[in-house]
């Protein structure tokens, strides 16, 4: 099978590409990335010279240069978007068309090539603030608080749409919070995990009490493999770590793994429309698929925490440039970047 994979230099693709590569099995690769900040060749580099991985650079929402990559492919598994919530509070825009107009995209070149068979990988934030008395499963309402989540949650109904209108031969992924090797620093753990390192504030959004299910990127890449060989088109699969924790907690869990104090905790303004819980019922993949996360959260921080202490150079070249600025402009200044999001009269929801 030759799988196209879009946003394969991403944290979630470049980690599918290498599990996919690593097994004995007739996999090929095309890697369809357009390398904006968080799409990082180095996160291959280890597969860089395999025989069965191919790279193309290219934008999901250029027709002619996704078809020009698809053609001679099988399979496709759609992970190129703008995935940071607060850069889509920020700048709403790139989120709006990667993630929509670049779906479209794909959809219809999927539609004039007949590859016969798609995995739209997608996010449990489409289903929005979880009440503490339920668990979304896959036929949960949508509910999306910000930009990021509602571009989403369109493109999954786009999805279904192709699925129900053409017959489409797809399948959609929602997976909680991924964590692991090669994320990009601005995310929760590894901006925790680095400034710990280096003894810096830990920013913590309002009280902390946020609740995130926590997974392991390598269980989710199993789980992808999984519904891409042996799920049921037309079906939604909620990949879950079965580790639901208030933030605060996790980074307290890793300051204890680094051995740094507490009191390195600073909480700053929390974002506007920030959903309080995430939760997931995966009882659908279990029992259909036979799939369950295979790594506990305490292995899996700790095999995190190890990764980046290991990879200091992938750690210092990705954090250089436009991450230096954005990382200067929404957590040093942060109240005043609120402030010009929701303007001068309005109060920030806590």
């Amino acid at each position: 099978m030759k799988i196209l994979v879009t946003g394969g230099a991403g944290f979630i693709g470049s980690n599918f590409i290498r599990h996919v590569l690593a097994l004995e099995k007739r996999y090929a690769v095309v890697n369809y990335d357009k390398l904006t900040y968080a799409g990082n060749l180095a996160n291959l580099e280890a597969v860089s010279t395999h025989p069965n991985y191919t790279f193309v650079r290219g934008d999901v929402c250029d027709a002619a240069a996704l078809e020009g990559a698809m053609r001679s492919c099988d399979a496709v598994v759609h992970f190129a978007a703008e995935s940071h919530v607060d850069r889509s509070i920020y700048e709403p825009s790139p989120a709006i068309q990667t993630n929509i107009t670049g779906t479209f995209v794909l959809l219809e070149t999927l539609r004039k090539l007949s590859i016969p068979r798609l995995v739209h990988v997608s996010t449990d934030e489409v289903y929005g603030d979880i009440r503490p008395d339920q668990v979304a499963d896959e036929e949960f309402p949508l509910r999306p608080s910000s930009p990021y989540s509602a571009s989403k949650a369109a493109a999954d109904l786009l999805v279904l749409s192709y699925i129900r209108t053409y017959a489409l031969p797809a399948m959609i992924t929602r997976s909680s919070n991924n964590y692991g090797p090669y994320q990009f620093p601005e995310k929760l753990l590894p901006l925790m995990i680095t400034n710990a390192f280096q003894d810096k504030p830990l920013p913590v959004y309002g009280d902390g009490k946020q609740q995130r299910d926590w997974l392991h990127v390598e269980d989710n890449c199993r789980g992808i493999l999984t519904v891409l060989e042996c799920g049921k088109f037309g079906e939604i699969y909620n990949i879950g770590g079965f580790n639901v924790l208030e933030n605060i907690s996790i980074v307290k869990n890793l300051l204890r793994l680094t051995r740094k104090p507490e009191t390195l905790i600073s909480y700053v303004k929390d974002r506007p429309g920030h959903d309080r819980r995430y939760a997931l019922s995966c009882r659908k993949i279990e029992t259909q698929l036979n799939w369950r996360p295979a790594i506990s959260l305490n292995d899996g921080l700790q095999r995190t925490i190890d990764w980046y202490a290991n990879n200091r150079k992938w750690l210092d070249d990705v954090r250089e440039g436009e991450y230096r600025l954005y990382y200067q402009k929404y957590y040093d200044n942060r109240e005043h970047s609120l402030q010009a999001i929701a303007g001068p009269q309005s109060q920030i929801p806590r």
